[in-house]
């Protein structure tokens, strides 16, 4: 039977305050899928109407699938969350973009009619599970010289941009860097980012319970003096530091998604509708160039340009990644329409969660901005790949 794609809508999103990762961190205590469970939560207790039984499927990514990241998460934690044991779940891996793929796979199967509604998102827990844990590269990698060895180590990776982009300083990424910081304090300051922050349990073996309620990343205090004293610790005399780089972070984020149809008679507000996605592969010891030829692919296949694109969220895991994008598209350093309440750099990026912080935050934006038509969320990818979204703004004034 001939089937007719449907409209996908973006309904509702949330995360838990980013934390550092570590033992001082927030969640050193916490376990990974009580932090994705506590979203989904939060989630369905934002949107009363939709009955648990009409989720359709939850999509949880993770990039160190083992311990309490495991066990098909994506199931698991709808289970531990309360949702009907009818309702099933899996497990995705793409890396930094895991949650980002939770939500275009499953946008794919609303769209296709496999499913209605679904709750997609990831998690991450950087201090439990450093990125690589258990990890055993094939040694065909080196040994055929398929990839460079510079390719495992995402630092590396960002130096070896600023070899590609010369043009791109150390101090162009610190003031970059700087102000992230400061769209960060701006953002939390006029209550931009508190709305979709899920207040979250945490325990201390010394200090006992607490609550986390604001991520504990940012550094409002950055300067350009401060940044240039910060070592490099993947190159001697390298350009990129602690500074001016996500750090290591621990975080879950979940949203909810329909097919337009559905969420209308849910009674559920849809914020911005799912236009279309790109995945590209680039060399892995690049791999911060990758949302160049993802958006690139993106934007020709729906006949727009980046002139049509009034916000764009890209994920700031190097700041030399963003500024390639930026100089590629002949974007301004400063661009209004980048990153206008900051990004990881400052909020933190806690791998495969990110993709949904940045659609949390675009969907916010264009509940403001209702003379912007389109937006993107876009992102590097470790193993050399980006991902891009197109978004439409539900509440474009030109709809009307």
């Amino acid at each position: 039977m001939p089937r007719t794609a449907r409209d996908v809508v973006f309904v509702d999103g949330v995360r838990t305050p980013f934390g550092k990762a570590g033992p001082k961190g927030l969640y050193a205590e916490t376990r990974a899928d009580d932090l994705v469970v506590r979203a989904i939560r939060e989630l369905m207790r934002r949107n009363p109407s939709l009955p648990p039984e009409r989720v359709d499927e939850v999509a949880i990514a993770a990039t160190t699938q083992t311990g309490d990241q495991g066990l098909t998460i994506g199931r698991s934690a709808a289970v531990l969350a309360g949702l009907p044991k009818s309702v099933p779940g899996y497990a995705i891996d793409r890396m930094c973009a895991g949650a980002m793929t939770a939500v275009t796979t499953t946008g794919a199967g609303i769209a296709f009619g496999a499913y209605d509604v679904a709750i997609a998102g990831g998690v991450e827990h950087m201090g439990r599970h450093p990125m690589g844990e258990g990890v055993d590269p094939n040694p065909r990698f080196l040994a055929e010289r398929l990839v460079d060895p510079s390719a495992l180590v995402m630092g590396a990776t960002a130096e070896n941009l600023h070899d590609r982009f010369p043009q791109i300083t150390k101090e162009r990424a610190d003031a970059y860097a700087v102000r992230s910081q400061q769209k960060v304090a701006a953002a939390y300051a006029a209550g931009k980012i508190q709305p979709d922050l899920v207040p979250t349990a945490v325990r201390s073996a010394e200090q006992g319970w607490g609550l986390a309620t604001e991520d504990e990343p940012p550094r409002p205090d950055t300067t350009m003096e401060g940044l240039a004293k910060l070592k490099t610790p993947f190159r001697v005399a390298g350009r990129v530091t602690a500074g001016n780089a996500a750090g290591l972070n621990d975080g879950a984020t979940a949203c909810l998604l329909a097919a337009e149809e559905t969420a209308h008679e849910l009674g559920l507000t849809p914020r911005m509708r799912l236009v279309d996605y790109a995945f590209a592969g680039v060399e892995p010891e690049v791999m911060g160039v990758g949302p160049v030829p993802a958006t690139e692919k993106l934007l020709a296949r729906n006949s727009l340009t980046m002139d049509d694109i009034g916000l764009i969220e890209i994920n700031e895991a190097f700041a030399v990644q963003v500024l390639a994008f930026l100089d590629h598209f002949k974007i301004a350093d400063d661009d209004p329409r980048v990153n206008p309440w900051g990004g990881a750099i400052a909020l933190g990026h806690p791998l495969a969660s990110s993709g949904v912080r940045l659609m949390n935050q675009l969907s916010r934006l264009f509940e403001e901005r209702t003379d912007v038509r389109y937006g993107l969320t876009t992102m590097c990818v470790g193993m050399g790949m980006g991902g891009t979204v197109l978004w439409e703004n539900a509440n474009w004034e030109g709809a009307k």
